[in-house]
């Protein structure tokens, strides 16, 4: 299909319509591309967020640019916008899909003071403590730099802190152990909370025998804003364009050659965005660097004042559970209970009811008085964990202008806008002032090499995830 059969009349200042319908089987381990022009998944971010903004439609010929980006979503777009307030650069935004297609308005709206998947005492462990105090500060600057992006967008915020709630009794000493460093090491107001006090005053989560209490978290409205950020970045200058897969990359003479449907994009510098939604194909430097897991979410009806009184819910502010295969959950600003957990190893088994009815007994577990109740929305998307869980922002080859930002494990929401903000100084040339192991390394490999470059990787990638799946099962729900 032509490219120019999904624009609308860019005179009416309209979003691109999609040209195919939504894919819910995709699977980025096995799928060449994200695919060109698809719809969005059918979450409760696009469901509620309006009308998507407009965009600079597809790529129609040839052009030259002095910065490509790959990928429209949270990173891709702030990227964007960093460049162009703080370096002058306008860069152009290159999108397989819709807007915002991918992670950003799949995932659960949660932006925590955190970056990957690992604690502040896995950072002494493996860094050092001058690097693990400078990650620190790195992620509190992180959420300064969220809050002044999302100071003008309107994307229902629901600030206060994060909850982290022990879902066993054996949790609590690990939690007492982490708050006492996050006070006196990193000087972060961590407090701890006992079962009654959660139950009583927080939110009655049957499960909950406890938890840590942070001082930044923050809730948000996803669609709103992907939609917001776009709308920002378009208006700094960029330009995004949709339906535009990056099917084909070379790279001559210092000019990267980036083949899409509607011509080649020729640019002087690429910042790869792409999230788990990265193919193999896109990139050699890519190729089996992240391994991309499914998460689920669902979202009920509205609920009645009796059901919020029954649950307990006397917090809007963000909520995790202890589970290593853990739940995200709060009550939305429409009185909405939204959770979400892993789901599926493979795209082809995601639709699969099994994994929404699992998500829904396990709402149920904790919210006794939710039994039966009506689902309005529910979705599952792909997250980008890294093989050591802890993101890159990295140049991966100084003689050549390639950057990327991917592997936030599931803190992307908010580091994402720290991430574009660091990515833009690589691209503008100022990398040399980022020292911090996420961003002096690439993303690493797997630990066994042969298999990663092997054309058969995946099946073991995927097998091996089944077991760890379930030895991580077992060991959360034990006593």
């Amino acid at each position: 299909m032509d490219a120019t059969a999904v624009l609308r009349d860019a005179a009416t200042g309209n979003a691109t319509a999609p040209s195919r319908p939504y894919d819910p089987a995709y699977d980025p381990l096995v799928s060449p591309t994200p695919g060109q022009g698809r719809d969005y998944a059918p979450t409760y971010w696009i469901g509620t967020a309006g009308e998507p903004p407009a965009d600079d439609g597809p790529i129609t010929h040839d052009i030259d640019v002095d910065v490509a980006i790959i990928g429209s979503g949270f990173t891709g777009l702030t990227t964007a916008i960093h460049l162009a307030q703080a370096y002058g650069i306008k860069a152009t935004v290159l999108e397989a899909n819709r807007s915002a297609w991918g992670c950003s308005t799949r995932n659960g709206g949660q932006a925590q003071c955190a970056s990957g998947r690992l604690k502040r005492s896995q950072w002494i462990e493996r860094y050092g403590m001058e690097d693990a105090l400078a990650l620190h500060r790195e992620c509190v600057d992180g959420m300064e730099t969220f809050k002044a992006l999302i100071a003008d967008i309107d994307c229902d915020p629901q600030p206060g802190g994060h909850l982290y709630v022990a879902h066993r009794p054996r949790i609590m000493p690990i939690l007492e152990k982490e708050a006492k460093l996050l006070r006196e090491t990193f000087k972060y107001d961590a407090r701890i909370f006992d079962a009654a006090t959660v139950k009583n005053e927080w939110i009655g989560d049957t499960e909950a025998c406890g938890a840590m209490h942070e001082p930044e978290g923050i809730g948000i409205h996803a669609g709103k804003l992907a939609f917001g950020y776009l709308k920002k970045a378009r208006a700094l200058g960029a330009t995004v364009h949709p339906a535009s897969p990056v099917q084909g990359w070379e790279t001559r003479n210092g000019v990267h050659y980036l083949k899409t449907p509607g011509g080649i994009v020729r640019a002087r510098a690429v910042g790869v965005c792409t999230g788990g939604y990265t193919s193999n194909s896109l990139h050699r430097e890519l190729k089996n660097r992240l391994l991309p897991i499914l998460s689920n979410s669902i979202v009920t009806r509205p609920l009645t004042a009796a059901e919020i009184e029954a649950c307990g819910l006397r917090t809007t502010q963000v909520i995790t559970d202890t589970r290593i295969l853990r739940h995200y959950y709060r009550l939305m600003p429409d009185n909405r209970l939204q959770i979400g957990s892993r789901s599926a190893i493979t795209g082809r088994d995601a639709p699969q009811k099994q994994y929404e009815q699992r998500l829904i007994g396990d709402m149920e577990r904790k919210f006794p008085a939710l039994k039966g109740i009506q689902i309005d929305y529910s979705w599952w998307g792909w997250v980008d964990v890294s093989h050591d869980m802890m993101p890159r922002i990295h140049q991966p080859d100084p003689k050549e202008t390639i950057y990327y930002a991917l592997g936030y494990g599931g803190n992307g929401v908010m580091y994402s806008a720290q991430a574009g903000k660091r990515l833009a100084q690589w691209i503008a040339g100022k990398g040399q002032e980022l020292t911090l192991p996420i961003f002096t390394s690439r993303l690493p490999f797997p630990n066994v090499r042969e298999m990663v470059e092997s054309q058969a990787f995946a099946p073991f990638r995927r097998f091996g995830q089944r077991f760890l799946y379930r030895w991580y099962a077992y060991n959360d729900e034990r006593p």
